[in-house]
């Protein structure tokens, strides 16, 4: 936002030539204090604004400063399009503003080269919105409140202090400070339900304090196994496995040997794949899944 604010600022003093501290904080909606730090910003990046006191003073650029477009390349001025593209694909607020702002200064038509949509295929949760109020919280660090679902399936009350999101493993994860817990925490977004944020804000915790492991297998021990895997199955294997991990055979089926985090969330895993994987290593998750089938098979007899 104080990008945005900034770029804001010198364009209407280009077209103004003259305002005061107390129009510019009423139009963005700042105190003064902000406005006269903004300036000090500008001024020491070297845009000749100045404050000048007394009545018939206030804020302007020198009168022969003109912003120029040729400080930048034509590469450096695509990559900062581009760049705020991807900002505005993520709903970063104010990103869009920007944009049109700078494309109308390069005079380049904007290239609506991405979109990001954070709601999983078929889901009927808006991820959209969810997303932005979790964005919002994060940026101007307030406190959030959501009943969450634990993997046993238990509904609790949380208050959390939000950090960043995180994309991990098929899945999108808050990682924030929890209040209830008092401790740092990685909390699935597709769990959350009565998702709100309050207006109490919190100041900024250490970064070394959520500088832990988030990889799977900080949470179960890895193991090692080999899979047989039909053709028809070719799109589960190139999107999931490292090309290393690989082997494709004559007949177009594969073999892949990889390491992965053990425990239950490999076993919906291996059985995700339906007839399409057959597990040849290690005998004991051979037998699991078979004891695992029987179970099933049990459910519709």
């Amino acid at each position: 936002m104080a990008i945005s604010r900034l770029l804001e600022t010198v364009h209407l003093l280009l077209a103004r030539r003259m305002t005061t501290a107390k129009e510019l904080a009423a139009h963005f909606e700042v105190s003064t204090r902000t406005i006269y730090r903004d300036i000090e910003t500008l001024s020491g990046a070297g845009i000749p604004v100045y404050a000048s006191p007394g009545k018939g003073g206030g804020i302007a650029l020198l009168d022969d400063y003109v912003l120029s477009r040729s400080l930048l390349s034509d590469k450096e001025q695509n990559e900062i399009l581009l760049a705020l593209q991807t900002l505005g694909a993520a709903h970063y607020p104010g990103a869009a503003s920007v944009l049109d702002k700078l494309s109308s200064l390069f005079r380049k038509s904007e290239l609506s080269w991405i979109e990001v949509d954070f709601a999983p295929w078929g889901s009927d949760l808006d991820y959209n919105s969810r997303f932005k109020l979790l964005q919002e919280a994060i940026l101007d660090q307030r406190l959030l409140e959501f009943d969450y679902y634990n993997s046993a399936g238990e509904r609790g009350r949380r208050r959390v202090e939000p950090m960043k999101l995180l994309f991990k493993s098929r899945g999108w994860y808050l990682q924030g400070f929890c209040l209830s817990a008092q401790g740092p925490r990685l909390f699935k977004i597709s769990r959350m339900a009565e998702l709100t944020a309050t207006g109490a804000h919190f100041a900024s915790r250490p970064a070394e304090l959520f500088a832990y492991d988030v990889s799977p297998a900080a949470f179960e021990p890895l193991i090692t196994l080999k899979l047989a895997v039909a053709a028809q199955g070719a799109y589960r294997v190139y999107d999931e496995f490292p090309p290393g991990d690989v082997e494709r055979l004559a007949d177009g089926s594969f073999r892949v040997t990889t390491q992965l985090p053990d425990g239950e969330w490999l076993i919906g895993y291996l059985l995700s794949f339906g007839v399409m994987a057959e597990v040849l290593e290690p005998a004991g998750l051979r037998e699991t899944l078979a004891d695992r089938l029987d179970a099933m098979r049990g459910n519709y007899s």
